[in-house]
């Protein structure tokens, strides 16, 4: 008489890691809100990895950077190379922690030296959510693909009414430029977005010029997040 044999189930094993791997991400939004809910007021600095240290807008990024810690401001980066680390580097050299938020990628992405904080994501959704959830403000650097979705999930999110309006600074004025005009010329003129949307993002080329709007944005309201502020946050 043949043995039966017990074989696995393919439904219920997958099944079972959807399971873990639930908890996984459960638990890399624990561990990133215990570490940055302290960290305030913070700064979320957008840009490429792939820029060196001898580009000009790395060294922007690491002026920018410099000057918000000095002046207070936790900077958070994507903790890799290129316009992240330039933040980082610029923090860590400054009077307020660099913060990383580390991903796992297959290619590209490595963490840098310049980190007061580091936080290691497996998940995109779960990282770009402490990217918002923190920030006081975005600076956005000249960058790709990642830095184009950050970017955009920030407008949505303000224009939506799902985050409290904060500034949206985008550096280079010359990398922006056709962008800008692109939206002006087809989003606006197809009315899919509204033309008072644009106001939601700034061009500053200046350091100096990024902190004081920041600073100006704040003054009459302050730092701190109201209890309508937190209660949005709860729901992005």
């Amino acid at each position: 008489m043949e043995a039966k044999v017990n074989r696995a189930d393919p439904a219920a094993d997958y099944s079972a890691r959807e399971a873990w791997r639930l908890f996984g991400i459960m638990s890399e939004f624990v561990e990133a809100t215990e570490r940055l809910e302290s960290l305030h007021p913070a700064v979320s600095i957008f840009g490429s990895a792939r820029l060196a240290p001898e580009h000009k807008y790395y060294k922007l990024s690491e002026e920018i950077s410099r000057k918000l810690s000095d002046a207070g401001f936790a900077v958070i980066s994507g903790g890799g190379p290129g316009v992240m680390e330039a933040a980082n580097r610029g923090a860590f050299h400054g009077k307020s922690a660099a913060v990383g938020l580390n991903i796992e990628l297959p290619r590209e992405q490595h963490g840098n030296s310049f980190q007061n904080v580091a936080l290691y994501f497996k998940h995109f959704f779960a990282r770009k959510y402490m990217f918002v959830k923190f920030a006081c403000a975005y600076v956005v650097m000249p960058g790709g693909f990642g830095t184009l979705d950050e970017l955009t999930e920030a407008l949505t999110l303000v224009q939506t009414g799902k985050a409290t309006k904060m500034p949206i600074i985008l550096v280079g004025s010359e990398f922006w430029a056709g962008m800008l005009d692109w939206m002006r010329d087809q989003l606006i003129s197809n009315k899919l977005i509204s033309p008072e949307d644009m106001d939601l993002m700034q061009v500053i080329d200046n350091a100096d010029e990024v902190v004081e709007t920041i600073f100006n944005f704040y003054e009459t309201r302050g730092f701190t997040p109201t209890e309508t502020d937190r209660e949005k946050l709860m729901y992005l």
